[in-house]
């Protein structure tokens, strides 16, 4: 395969995905099609085994993809600047709330759109998940340590043990959301984290 071929077949990978995240973000994974799919990429049909081996390794994938977009977002989000780094983590879960909101951002959470879902369907996307959700998890421990480090937040606190009690909460509250049709979930949330955190008044 030459050069131009290996990079127009990346560049249509990358397209199927790309536009599977947005249709699967609506209506699930086992829910959609592989034909809607290819003809929202405009990509014709009976390629797909070109690109994929099964629906299971494009499903794989497809959270490789969103968690490779998911971490480098987090890493700007949460990468050190002239902000305190409680302020950053704060804001991170801000952004999540937006994004929570905003029935057309491609930044929804799609693992929990999809972790109910295929977990007890294929071991391979389950490991997926796992994965990504444990990076995840562990950039935002490096903020909340520099945050206890520099006396941000209460320095009596284990980092990764307070990091994974406000993702589980956040995870859950997203669901919530979707169950209620309201932000009332992050909001509440949002305020948790903060008393988790030990933050008064004036550091909200």
């Amino acid at each position: 395969m030459t050069q131009t071929n290996k990079t127009r077949t990346t560049d249509t990978r990358q397209q199927i995905l790309t536009t599977a995240q947005q249709i699967i973000l609506g209506k699930g994974f086992s829910a959609v099609g592989l034909n809607e799919i290819l003809k929202a990429a405009n990509v014709p049909k009976g390629s797909f085994y070109h690109y994929f081996e099964s629906k299971e390794q494009f499903g794989n994938a497809l959270l490789e993809h969103y968690f490779a977009q998911y971490i480098t977002t987090v890493d700007k989000q949460l990468k050190t600047d002239k902000r305190p780094a409680v302020e950053r983590l704060l804001a991170y879960f801000e952004q999540w709330k937006a994004n929570q909101c905003d029935d057309t951002s491609m930044d929804r959470c799609l693992v929990v759109k999809l972790s109910g879902e295929v977990t007890d369907l294929s071991e391979a996307m389950r490991l997926t998940l796992k994965q990504g959700t444990q990076q995840v998890i562990e950039r935002l421990s490096v903020c909340v340590q520099e945050a206890i480090d520099k006396r941000e937040i209460n320095a009596n606190y284990d980092a990764k043990t307070v990091t994974q009690e406000i993702y589980y909460l956040w995870v859950g509250a997203t669901l919530m959301t979707k169950v209620n049709h309201t932000p009332a979930a992050l909001e509440i949330a949002m305020k948790a984290t903060q008393n988790r955190l030990g933050l008064t008044d004036n550091n909200e």
